[in-house]
């Protein structure tokens, strides 16, 4: 009788545990096989409840549906715009050419005289073509490669000038006594002077020829016949004056200092840029002043027919 009930008991445990895993294996399949819904928007999806204790789950704010984007992906390669790629390189940095100032090819050169503690050495640079400065300018600027200097001029010779373009230094025994820069044979930019021991003596701001202050008169109210050009520095007449005839050609050019005019001024015939008078003023504004007196006189072809104290050529009158 006990081995009965004990079969009975068996068999009915079998029954059961077979039913279990019968229903277990159909909510498996039910499961895999329910269609999975993609339109849940991310924005009202549930989020799980935040678990209690020590350690709480994070409740992260809710996406916006408009961020997400529910299309297929495309096997195609999208290619990358140039300004991306351009990106990736590394960049470049933009350096000056060293044989170029202010758009124009140039060349190095430098002029050395002296020996020992006044050694004068001068370095510059030129043009590799020759391009005349302007007619304007008050005073121009050139190498001559015969006489290995560099002169100041109203006319120049184009066979046998270089007209000096870029930066220029002045050292005299390995120390710097002047720097600045010239554009096509005009001083331009700002102009430094020194003494021996390296102080500054004098600053100068120039404009292609012209004090960054002169004052510039005209014959035309279109402004392109000049006049006259008053140089101001500091407030002061100082530097290169010239005034012009009204064909362009140069009628007077000197010097001021310190609102005087200094030196030897010279006065101009209204063709072909020639002399016709020389004028004597001091030598510097710091001079006893005197009244200014003929030097030189040219005539029309540029013969000298008059040199004070020498001789006297000039037709009587």
């Amino acid at each position: 009788m006990e081995k009965s009930s004990l079969s009975s008991y068996l068999l009915m445990r079998r029954f059961k545990l077979c039913l279990g895993l019968v229903g277990l294996f159909l909510i498996i399949e039910t499961t895999s096989c329910s269609k999975r819904n993609y339109n849940v928007d991310a924005e009202t999806a549930p989020l799980a409840a935040p678990k209690t204790g020590l350690f709480k789950r994070k409740i992260m704010e809710p996406v916006t549906t408009a961020a997400i984007d529910t299309t297929s992906p495309s096997l195609a390669t999208t290619p990358v715009p140039d300004t991306v790629q351009l990106g990736t390189k590394k960049r470049k940095k933009h350096k000056r050419k060293k044989n170029e100032f202010l758009g124009y090819p140039v060349r190095r050169g430098y002029v050395k005289s002296g020996k020992g503690n006044r050694a004068t050495v001068e370095k510059f640079s030129y043009l590799k073509e020759y391009i005349e400065p302007s007619v304007y300018a008050p005073a121009k600027y050139y190498y001559d490669t015969k006489r290995h200097r560099i002169f100041k001029a109203r006319t120049i010779d184009p066979k046998r000038a270089r007209i000096v373009h870029g930066p220029y230094k002045k050292m005299v025994g390995g120390k710097v006594v002047a720097e600045g820069y010239f554009y096509i044979g005009t001083r331009h930019l700002r102009w430094e002077s020194y003494n021996k021991d390296g102080i500054l003596l004098s600053k100068s701001h120039f404009e292609k020829g012209f004090p960054r202050d002169a004052v510039i008169n005209y014959y035309d109210a279109g402004q392109k016949k000049m006049k006259e050009v008053i140089p101001y520095v500091n407030n002061k007449v100082e530097g290169d004056y010239v005034m012009f005839h009204q064909n362009g050609l140069l009628a007077w050019e000197g010097q001021y200092e310190k609102g005087k005019k200094v030196g030897i001024w010279i006065e101009f015939y209204d063709f072909r840029n020639r002399k016709h008078f020389e004028y004597q003023y001091p030598e510097s504004a710091d001079d006893e002043p005197f009244e200014a007196y003929v030097i030189k006189e040219y005539d029309r072809h540029g013969t000298v027919i008059y040199e004070k104290g020498k001789f006297d050529k000039r037709p009587k009158m």
